[in-house]
C-alpha cells in the first residue's frame, strides 16, 4: 500500500544499526507527512531459516544469560556465533548478506525487531507501538508525529517486547501487574500498558535519550532563545544565582537546563538528581549524577528524590540540579538548600511565571513565600504544537514585598517575553532586583554587569558563527574561558576559527 501510493520525498537520510544501514524517507503522501524506513526484506525460505537460527539461539541464551550483566554484552557474544552458524549452513552467501541476516536475528532475539532501526534514529524523540495491524508512530524533531511503515502484527508481539524489556532491567510485567515504567541502559524511558486495560490492546511508549544532545548554538539557530538572553543566563550561572525552569511536558525544560550547565566553572562540584538520566554535561565538570530508584516487587529498596537531596547536602556541593519538583518534601529540602548558600537549578510543570508561583505556594508543595524569594530567575518554556516549535516564552525575576502585617507576597517581573505573531523574543521590562542581587554577590556595578553581558553575547555569537556545537567542543572552550577569559575574548575579537582554541 505504501509503495504503491504517489508521494514526494521531503527529506532522506541514513540510519546505521550494527553493520547495516537503512535509508529513511520523510514522504508527503496525500497531504500527510509519513516516515518510511527501507528495512531489509527476505523471502519466505530465508525467513524460515533465520527463525530456526533464532530458536536455536534462544536455547543457548537461557544457558549463557547468567554469565552476562546486560543484553548488549550478550548480543556481542552471539553476533559472531550467529555468523558462524550461517556460514556453516549457507557457505556460499556473501559477507553483506550474512551480516544482514545476523542483524535481523539479533534484533529479533535481543531487541524490538525492525523497530531497533528507529531507536538509532537521532531525529526521533518518541516511538509508540499500539493496536494490532496499526503502524508504529514516531515523533520526529522536525516534523512532529508521523506514521511509519512498520506494522505490529499481533498483541502478543507487543506483550513479548514489554516482557523482554522488563527482564533486561530486572522488572516484571504480567497480566496481573500490567504496567511497566522502566529506564533502559541507553537512558531511553519505556512505558508499557498491557491489555485489557485498553480495548485497543497493549501499547509501548519509548522516550528516546538524546545521543547527540541539543547545545546552545542549536537552540539559537532554531530560535528557541536569543544570544542576548543566553548571555544573561550565562551570567546567572557563573555567579551562582538560583534558577527555576517551568513549562509543560515536552516543552524543552531539560534542554534549556542542559544548555545552561556548561557555563558552570570547572572547579565547582555539581550534583544532579533525576528520575531518568536526561542531563548530559561536559566532561570537564566535576559532576556526580544520581538517580532515584523505585521499590522492588516486595516494596523494598526505594530511593526517593528527598532521600538523595538530603544526602547531597552532606556531599559539599557547589551546585545542585533537580530534575523535577513534584512533592512538597522535595521542594522544602530544595529551598532549604538555596537558603543555606547552595546554587540550585530545577524544573517544574507550569505554563507561566504566575502559575509557577501558584504551584509553589499552594498544595501539594506549600512552600512559604519567604523561602521562594530565594529564586532569582524563572524561565518558562512553551511548545507550539501547531508549528512544532519550542520557545522561551517568559523570563522573569521574582519580586518580594512585605504587607503591613508583615506577610511576604511575591510577584513576577517579566524581563523577556516571546511574541507569537512575529516569533520574536523581546525585552519586556527593565530589571528591579536582578542586577542588585548580582552586584551584591560580585561587587560589579550595573554598567559593568551590562558590559559583561555584551562580552558574553559576542562569545556566544562566535560559537554560532563557527558552528562549534558539540558538547565536548563547547566544554573545552568554556574551560579555557574560565582559566583565561582574555584568550577566548581575543580569539572572538579577531574572529579567528575555533581551531585556535581546540588545538
Amino acid at each position: 500500500m505504501w509503495d504503491a501510493m504517489d508521494y514526494t520525498v521531503k527529506e532522506k537520510y541514513t540510519v546505521a544499526l550494527d553493520n547495516m544501514n537503512a535509508d529513511v524517507e520523510i514522504r508527503l503522501v496525500d497531504k500527510e507527512m509519513r516516515y518510511h524506513i527501507l528495512v531489509p526484506s527476505f523471502e519466505k525460505p530465508t525467513l524460515a531459516f533465520m527463525n530456526s537460527i533464532h530458536e536455536r539461539l534462544a536455547s543457548e541464551v537461557k544457558i549463557k544469560r547468567r554469565d552476562y550483566t546486560d543484553s548488549s554484552s550478550l548480543r556481542k557474544v552471539f553476533a559472531e556465533k550467529i555468523r558462524s552458524w550461517i556460514m556453516v549452513d549457507l557457505p556460499h552467501i556473501d559477507d553483506e548478506t550474512r551480516d544482514t541476516m545476523a542483524v535481523y536475528i539479533l534484533n529479533k532475539s535481543f531487541g524490538l525487531g525492525n523497530i531497533e532501526f528507529l531507536l538509532k534514529d537521532a531525529h526521533l524523540e518518541e516511538i509508540t507501538l499500539s493496536s494490532t495491524g496499526y503502524q508504529v508512530m514516531a515523533y520526529h524533531r522536525k516534523y512532529g508525529w508521523l506514521r511509519t511503515n512498520l506494522l505490529i502484527e499481533s498483541d502478543d508481539e507487543i506483550q513479548n517486547y514489554a516482557k523482554s524489556i522488563a527482564r533486561e532491567v530486572g522488572k516484571e510485567i504480567t497480566l496481573s501487574a500490567p504496567l511497566l515504567d522502566a529506564h533502559l541502559p541507553t537512558g531511553d524511558r519505556v512505558n508499557a500498558v498491557l491489555a485489557p486495560l485498553s480495548d485497543k490492546g497493549s501499547t509501548i511508549t519509548i522516550r528516546m535519550f538524546a545521543r547527540d544532545p541539543w547545545t546552545f548554538p542549536d537552540l539559537i539557530k532554531n530560535k528557541t532563545l536569543t544570544p542576548n538572553l543566553l548571555a544573561l543566563l550565562w551570567l546567572m550561572v557563573q555567579y551562582e544565582m538560583n534558577v527555576l525552569i517551568s513549562g509543560g511536558t515536552g516543552s524543552g525544560k531539560t534542554s534549556i537546563l542542559n544548555v545552561m550547565m556548561p557555563f558552570i566553572q570547572p572547579n565547582h562540584r555539581v550534583l544532579s538528581i533525576e528520575d531518568t538520566r536526561e542531563l548530559q554535561l561536559p566532561e570537564f565538570l566535576y559532576w556526580y549524577p544520581m538517580k532515584t530508584r523505585a521499590a522492588n516487587p516486595e516494596g523494598e529498596g526505594e530511593v526517593t528524590m528527598g532521600d538523595l537531596l538530603i544526602n547531597s547536602l552532606r556531599m559539599r556541593p557547589d551546585r545542585i540540579i533537580l530534575g523535577e519538583i513534584r512533592k512538597g518534601v522535595d521542594a522544602e529540602i530544595l529551598f532549604e538548600a538555596m537558603h543555606t548558600g547552595h546554587s540550585v537549578y530545577a524544573t517544574i510543570h507550569a505554563d507561566t511565571t504566575h502559575q509557577t508561583l501558584r504551584r509553589l505556594i499552594n498544595p501539594p508543595l506549600n512552600i512559604p513565600p519567604m523561602m521562594i524569594e530565594a529564586v532569582h530567575l524563572n524561565i518558562v518554556m512553551y511548545r507550539d504544537r501547531m508549528r512544532n516549535i519550542r520557545r522561551v516564552s517568559q523570563v522573569a525575576e521574582i519580586i518580594p514585598s512585605e504587607t503591613v502585617g508583615g506577610e511576604v507576597t511575591l510577584k513576577p517581573n517579566v524581563l523577556f517575553k516571546w511574541k507569537p505573531r512575529t516569533d520574536e523574543i523581546v525585552l519586556a521590562s527593565p530589571d528591579i532586583r536582578l542586577f542588585q542581587e548580582i552586584s551584591l554577590h560580585t561587587g560589579l556595578t550595573a554598567e559593568e554587569i551590562k558590559a559583561e553581558i555584551t562580552k558574553k553575547e559576542e562569545v556566544i555569537n562566535w560559537f554560532v558563527a563557527n558552528n562549534v556545537r558539540t558538547l565536548g567542543e563547547i566544554g573545552r572552550i568554556l574551560r579555557t574561558y574560565y582559566l583565561d577569559p582574555h584568550e577566548v575574548e581575543d580569539v572572538v575579537a579577531k574572529n579567528l576559527p575555533s581551531t585556535s582554541l581546540l588545538t
